[in-house]
């Protein structure tokens, strides 16, 4: 009896370097046997892989679908489109939705708006009710719904009560994490974009590092004190990932996410990119991204995500200051990141198998995602293609939205296939 699918002739990804071709086996969902490339057995489809890497699908957990109230940005559909191109078989949409993800009704709500879709769409909740900094939510009954990763993103988490009983709370449901949107909100009111020599001269009002490096400095101990877990989303200053380092090395239970934006781009970019250059945190300094890429690479930060910020055009063409902040980034993460750290010898294959799918699962706790290519495994699976090379253009990118900082840039590496539970959501790098 022929196998449901065959994907053939890719290379595993391996801690001590490539490995020789191999046939990875699809029935059921899951993966049902790795072998040398050309014993495989009969299938009813076949994917080819070759001169390509076998890697688990990426997993994004940090994404804004906007659904529900912002629709005309993104939806479900098109965000999981986007993931799915991008080789994404997984992701987390942060809660500051209108109306925010703070009960379990909109838990069930919003993921029975995600079945069915090309991508393992998973939601966060609030830490606060409606994000607004004042009362936490019922954290056990949202833990009980599924929710594991707890946020007010868009927001920081500022008082310093909630923040402990937040994270005092992590200790008692095992597998919780609060991730915090480290900005001071006294400290970035009114900013724009990063403080500095370029916020002077666009006339805007800036959002200062310390900003950032204050409510890490606090969190950490606070979950010091604790013993609870915390995770800093999008850290973008070198000050605040020296904090993460030092956390780690006292044995607590903090980790911390880059995105491919602060990892490549400075506060001068925003004059080429305009409103889409904006986001919060702004980007840095050059100095702060080089300390990044060397935190991704060493293992002083965790993992990438995106903050996958989808605009509608009409919102973001408006003078800086008054445009909402973000750019989208899902479909092009995994590019991004290989053009500019693995294609350049900076970061090994293995290295970012970690960083885009293993790192990020591990830190939501998803269980089902990002585990190595091995019989038994569930069968979420990318193929990525580390030579072609390709030209962003942003309104051919699934989402509805056009604020991609990469359009018009030459990106080497691309997912050529994406499996997601077995199916094949992505074929030849066009949705199946």
């Amino acid at each position: 009896m022929a196998a449901e699918l065959v994907i053939s002739g890719g290379r595993l990804v391996a801690p001590a370097g490539a490995v020789e071709p191999v046939d990875v086996v699809i029935d059921g969902g899951h993966i049902t046997g790795v072998m040398p490339a050309g014993t495989g057995p009969a299938a009813r489809l076949r994917l080819d892989a070759s001169d390509a890497w076998v890697m688990p699908g990426f997993v994004d957990i940090q994404v804004h679908f906007r659904t529900p109230g912002g629709t005309e940005s993104e939806d479900m559909a098109s965000g999981a489109a986007g993931a799915a191109m991008g080789g994404v078989t997984a992701c987390l949409i942060m809660p500051n939705t209108i109306p925010a993800i703070d009960s379990p009704a909109m838990v069930r709500d919003v993921l029975a708006l995600a079945a069915g879709l090309p991508c393992d769409i998973r939601t966060s909740a609030c830490v606060t009710a409606d994000r607004a900094g004042e009362l936490l939510t019922d954290l056990g009954a949202l833990y009980a719904a599924g929710v594991r990763v707890f946020t007010d993103d868009g927001d920081c988490v500022a008082d310093d009560s909630l923040m402990e009983q937040a994270l005092a709370a992590t200790v008692e449901l095992p597998g919780a994490v609060i991730s915090q949107h480290a900005e001071d909100p006294d400290m970035v009111s009114g900013g724009v974009i990063n403080a500095g020599a370029v916020a002077d001269r666009l006339g805007v009002r800036g959002r200062p590092a310390d900003a950032e490096v204050s409510v890490v400095h606090r969190d950490i101990e606070l979950a010091r004190r604790t013993g609870g877990r915390y995770h800093v989303l999008h850290l973008s200053t070198a000050a605040a990932m020296e904090l993460v380092v030092q956390a780690k090395r006292d044995g607590l239970a903090v980790t911390a996410e880059v995105t491919p934006q602060h990892l490549v781009l400075t506060e001068d970019d925003v004059e080429r990119l305009g409103t889409t250059g904006k986001m919060n945190p702004p980007l840095r300094l050059a100095a702060d991204v080089a300390a990044l890429r060397r935190g991704i690479v060493d293992g002083a930060l965790d993992a990438v995500a995106t903050d996958h910020a989808p605009h509608h055009p009409v919102l973001k063409d408006r003078p800086l200051a008054d445009a909402p902040p973000g750019m989208i980034g899902v479909e092009t993460m995994a590019s991004v990141v290989w053009s500019e750290l693995v294609a350049s010898g900076e970061m090994s294959p293995a290295r970012f198998v970690e960083v885009v799918s293993t790192a990020p699962a591990r830190i939501a706790g998803i269980t089902d995602h990002g585990g190595p290519i091995r019989t038994g495994s569930p069968a979420n699976v990318t193929v990525f293609d580390p030579a072609e090379t390709w030209t962003v253009r942003a309104a051919d990118l699934q989402s509805r939205s056009l604020n991609s900082p990469w359009a018009g840039q030459a990106l080497t590496g691309r997912v050529r296939h994406t499996v997601l539970s077995g199916r094949p959501v992505v074929v030849d790098s066009q949705l199946a």
